[in-house]
Parts: structure tokens; C-alpha cells; sequence
């Protein structure tokens, strides 16, 4: 059995650019929040740019870069190891050499890897051949689109499978309430995802008006879980 992975809060700055996800991760870094993650509309608005400023400004909080590398997994994950990244996210539907590539700059840089098996159609399948090629992460994840056209759709319903198919560390993102998130790691996913719609506006994709509170009783709750 792997060793337990304790709890940890992560932030999804779904942001567009530094000038807005700046003062969110402050915020958030305040309330408690361990992981900052540059959220795909971050890294398509200012790049591994963001990933740097994030890593320079707050270097005791782990950046994870959602690139959702699709090909050429060692260069992209080298480029953000170099920019300070402490995770980046592949997808499982990748090619095998694209997630082995990524694991490979991911050892020689010290990055982890977290492997996202959005729209599989076997998570568990996914998630076991993800952990054969070396992902460190499985990231369970119903995506932005997908859990709007497919209303109700929630990783709760096939996240305590894919917890039991890996020994590697599991993460619920997508379609969650608070409560849902917070209660992940009773389900065996300790790395707990905040970001739209939970304390980041749906669609909008702009912090919600009472983040810092909120964010404050999620790291509470979630923390006393260890």
C-alpha cells in the first residue's frame, strides 16, 4: 500500500491574466491554501510567464501547470520544470509516448506528473495504465464543457473505483459541490480542487465575492482530515 497523501487544498486560477490571478492567489495563499495550479485560461492568456510569476511570488506553494498536454510531453513539462513548476498535467488520452515523455523531464527535473483521464471511456482502465507509464497523479476530471452539456454529470460517481485501482494519490475535479470536494479524502482523494464554479464564478471565470471566506473554511475542513 502506498504511503497515506495528506490533505491538500489546491486553487484552480481559471483566470485569463497575472493581473487578476495575482491578487486571487494572495488571497488565497492567506486563507490557508497549499497548491496555487495556473489554470488552462491562465496558461493561454500569459504562459509559462504565469507559472514563473507564481513560483517567484509565493516559492513556499507548489504551482501546478494544467497544460493538458496532449503531445510532445517531455519538452512541454521541461519548459515548465524551468519556469518553477512543482506538477504538470497530461491527458491519459495522449499517446503512451507522450506520457512517458513527460514522466521522463518530469524525473530528471524533479516535476511530478498528474495524468487527467477526462473523457475516457474506462476511468479505471485509464487510470491504471496512466500509473504502469509513471504518472504520479490521477486526475478524475469531468470537464468545463462536458458537465454543462451533460447536466449532473460528477466524478463522485466512479471516483471510489478509480481511488481502488491506483496506488498513486487521486484528484476529483469538476461538477463537485463544497461539500463534495471537501469530503474527497473520506473517499481516498486527498488533493482537493477549488475552482469554478466553487469559489471561482461559473463561466465568468472571476473570483467569487466571498473567496477568502470560503477558501478559509475549505482549508479548515479539509485539513482536519489528516
Amino acid at each position: 500500500m502506498p504511503a497515506k497523501h495528506p490533505p491538500v487544498v489546491q486553487i484552480s486560477l481559471d483566470l485569463q491574466t497575472l493581473a487578476d490571478a495575482i491578487p486571487t492567489a494572495e488571497t488565497a495563499v492567506k486563507a490557508g491554501i497549499d497548491w496555487l495550479e495556473v489554470g488552462t485560461p491562465l496558461i493561454l492568456g500569459e504562459g509559462l510567464h504565469a507559472v514563473r510569476a507564481l513560483h517567484e511570488r509565493f516559492p513556499k506553494h507548489p504551482v501546478v501547470a494544467d497544460l493538458k498536454t496532449m503531445d510532445a510531453g517531455f519538452l512541454e513539462c521541461e519548459m515548465m520544470a524551468r519556469a518553477g513548476a512543482h506538477c504538470v498535467v497530461v491527458m491519459s488520452r495522449a499517446h503512451e509516448g507522450t506520457v512517458r515523455g513527460a514522466v521522463e523531464a518530469g524525473r530528471k527535473y524533479g516535476v511530478k506528473v498528474m495524468a487527467d483521464i477526462m473523457l475516457e471511456a474506462d476511468y479505471v482502465e485509464a487510470a491504471r495504465r496512466c500509473e504502469a507509464w509513471g504518472a504520479d497523479y490521477i486526475i478524475h476530471h469531468i470537464g468545463f464543457d462536458e458537465r454543462h452539456v451533460e447536466v449532473g454529470k460528477s466524478p463522485m460517481t466512479d471516483l471510489k473505483a478509480v481511488v481502488d485501482a491506483v496506488n498513486i494519490p487521486v484528484q476529483a475535479v469538476g461538477g463537485l459541490s463544497i461539500e463534495q470536494a471537501i469530503q474527497c479524502p473520506k473517499v481516498g482523494a486527498p488533493l482537493v480542487v477549488i475552482g469554478a464554479p466553487l469559489a471561482v464564478q461559473d463561466h465568468q471565470f472571476a473570483p467569487g465575492p466571498e473567496l477568502e471566506r470560503i477558501l478559509r473554511e475549505i482549508c479548515e475542513k479539509v485539513h482536519a482530515q489528516a
